[in-house]
């Protein structure tokens, strides 16, 4: 065997092309030239310093060439000793010493699906060979055969299972997903053992080649709402995906609404509950977020630990977060309709209270309401970008500051700072994040309104926003499914959190049990 040649080491001559060949220009099959094969290598991988070339000799008079092709920043210590791994299994199936073997056993023994100690394929054409190797496999070209042997030996360290960061846990599993794709679907597995969870992998075009999965449980899942999300996939594969998101963003059905239409987690657990209740999960080489599909409305207030609290609790919790969606959504606005156009409607001590704090205040509410939200959303975008560490300090402390200071510069008032910081908290209990800023969207129109209008400024808001959620569509499902149109079996699930021994005899899924019990 000759040492390691890196590519980079020896192509740095003036007289080097520089190669800018696109894909479509290696479309071929494989050369039995052995050199030709090399050159074309060559200028692919030009100015790619961590391709690794090795040329090495077999036979009795080490007259036959063959050349192995890595990247060796995302394989395995050990890519040399897949050469010598092949010829030990001819060696041992088909009888022949070591230095005897020619390129004729080779054809024979991998076109007929020879046993081997490491996996194996066999690969045909130039450009499948150069998408392997940067895929994190050693491909081994022979002279005088027309097909490569690809070896999977991709090794990239990654982040160990911890607990889920944006889903911190208090009872239940402490395990979330990471960026490897592999360990992800392992931990779903070691969940679901059985043979009707199916997941189905593709990579996505351009030129990142991402690999993808999407699984489901075959009986449980709509075969309708599977067919749509497999014409919708369809158009997502010649584009560049980097995350879990950009399929979101391609195959929803309204790209403008504030409204998120799929859900996130980095629990398995929740992977798997949605699973089991006829969901389709997504997951992204790369991104530890696993995007379920349709998101309706009734499901974004509803977490996995729900399950795992006694019904009582559970239910608490659930209509605490559902009170805080309201808050969160038109406390501002009520309370600016009132002071402003409907001060009848406030108890006299009550108004008497507010009317003595805002005294001194140079604005009316609306623009009060207005700069006091606006600072409270640069404070919390300042937190969330800042190192962790220092970013909830400076969300405190700022915070306190900045409301002080603006009371005693008669720039707001106590109540405005109360019910701002009250929106803030009732924001921050939403289950899913993408809500919580959904609420943010809309909080501030609706203020306008209430500010212009009153009350029927109020109300033509949420009507706008009523009319938007019964028109709206996940995947093709009816966004406040359960409520519009009515399930009333399903409400069991929705409000209150009834029995596990209940939710397990019924589940929601119709279509489940008509498959399971013909």
């Amino acid at each position: 065997m000759t040492s390691n040649n890196r590519y980079g080491e020896y192509k740095q001559s003036k007289n080097t092309p520089v190669c800018d060949t696109p894909e479509s220009d290696i479309q071929q099959s494989i050369s039995q030239s052995l050199s030709y094969t090399r050159e074309e290598l060559e200028k692919f991988f030009s100015h790619s310093h961590d391709i690794v070339m090795q040329p090495s000799r077999y036979g009795a008079a080490f007259q036959y060439e063959a050349l192995s092709v890595h990247c060796s920043t995302i394989v395995e210590e050990k890519e040399v000793l897949f050469l010598k791994s092949a010829f030990l299994d001819i060696v041992a199936q088909e009888s022949e010493v070591f230095h005897t073997i020619e390129p004729e056993n080779i054809v024979h023994f991998f076109e007929n699906r020879g046993v081997t100690s490491n996996r194996v394929s066999i690969v045909e054409a130039l450009a499948d060979a150069v998408k392997q190797i940067m895929s994190g496999h050693v491909v081994i070209f022979f002279d005088s055969w027309n097909k490569a042997l690809s070896f999977n030996a991709f090794s990239v360290e990654s982040r160990a299972v911890n607990e889920p960061i944006t889903e911190p846990v208090v009872r239940g599993p402490h395990d979330s997903t990471t960026e490897d794709l592999t360990k992800n679907i392992g931990l779903l597995r070691t969940r679901l053992r059985n043979h009707l969870f199916k997941i189905e992998m593709f990579s996505t075009g351009g030129d990142c080649q991402t690999t993808a999965a999407f699984g489901y449980l075959e009986g449980a899942v709509n075969p309708e709402t599977l067919k749509e999300f497999k014409k919708r996939l369809e158009a997502t594969k010649d584009v560049e995906i980097l995350d879990t998101s950009f399929i979101e963003e391609l195959i929803e059905d309204s790209t403008y609404s504030p409204f998120p239409q799929y859900r996130y987690t980095e629990r398995p657990d929740t992977g798997i509950a949605a699973v089991l209740d006829g969901k389709i999960i997504v997951m992204v080489s790369g991104s530890p977020s696993i995007m379920i599909c349709p998101g309706l409305f009734a499901e974004f207030f509803a977490t996995s630990e729900d399950y795992y609290y006694r019904t009582v609790e559970a239910t608490l919790l659930r209509q605490l977060r559902i009170i805080a969606f309201f808050m969160a959504l038109m406390l501002p606005s009520i309370y600016i309709a009132m002071s402003t156009f409907h001060s009848e409607l406030i108890p006299t001590v009550l108004l008497m209270a507010v009317l003595e704090t805002r005294e001194g205040i140079p604005f009316p509410a609306l623009v009060e309401a207005l700069l006091m939200e606006f600072f409270f959303e640069l404070l919390r975008e300042a937190g969330i970008r800042l190192p962790r560490p220092v970013g909830s300090a400076v969300s405190i402390v700022g915070a306190l500051v900045i409301g002080q200071a603006a009371i005693q510069a008669k720039i707001a008032s106590p109540i405005m700072i109360i019910i701002v910081a009250l929106t803030g908290i009732a924001s921050f209990s939403m289950p899913q994040y993408s809500l919580g800023v959904a609420l943010r969207v809309l909080r501030f129109p609706l203020m306008i309104l209430s500010g212009t209008l009153g009350g029927f400024g109020l109300m033509m808001g949420l009507l706008f926003i009523h009319l938007h959620l019964t028109s709206l569509r996940s995947l093709g499902q009816p966004y406040l499914a359960t409520f519009a149109p009515l399930r009333i079996r399903e409400l069991r699930d929705v409000w209150i959190r009834a029995p596990l021994k209940t939710l397990l005899r019924s589940p929601r899924n119709k279509h489940m049990h008509k498959q399971r019990k013909s």
